[in-house]
């Protein structure tokens, strides 16, 4: 009899503690929001300062949102470009001046955590200019390094 009530004290502790654990919940961090929802706006707020910066003609802080980096990858509609020195160049070129910049519209449609330091981010941008309106699409596939999110490869369209 001894020996019933023991097994039974066993399996009342085990499925009380299995039960704490399963439906436990996993803490918040302490302003309420998900790691994930966190990462998102993080990235959304990468974009923001990057599209602020173009309206501002402000080419270099622009690039700040990329990993300065030789593996940092570039692919436009003139092909592929690798680096951060030739993208930044590449920019320079082709937007010599704030009003050849004009003003930069970025629509965030989807991002994708892939893993908690990789993102996969799609949007659409619009540039209004004196010279002519253009836009399209792009793909970015964002890395988290030292805590901070920077796009390590583009595709522009």
């Amino acid at each position: 009899m001894h020996t019933i009530k023991h097994i039974t004290y066993i399996l009342a502790t085990t499925s009380i503690l299995f039960t704490t654990h399963v439906f436990a919940k996993k803490p918040r961090p302490k302003n309420g929001k998900a790691p994930i929802a966190n990462e998102r706006v993080n990235i959304q707020k990468l974009l923001q300062a990057q599209q602020k910066s173009w309206n501002e003609g402000k080419i270099e802080a622009y690039m700040q949102g990329y990993w300065n980096n030789d593996s940092l990858t570039f692919v436009g509609k003139r092909g592929v470009t690798r680096g951060w020195k030739n993208t930044l160049a590449n920019y320079k070129k082709s937007y010599p001046d704030k009003n050849a910049m004009g003003k930069l519209d970025l629509q965030i449609l989807n991002i994708k955590l892939v893993g908690k330091d990789l993102a996969f981010v799609v949007g659409r941008w619009d540039l209004k200019r004196n010279v002519g309106d253009v836009g399209g699409h792009f793909t970015l596939l964002m890395r988290k390094l030292k805590g901070k999110w920077f796009i390590v490869a583009d595709h522009s369209s």
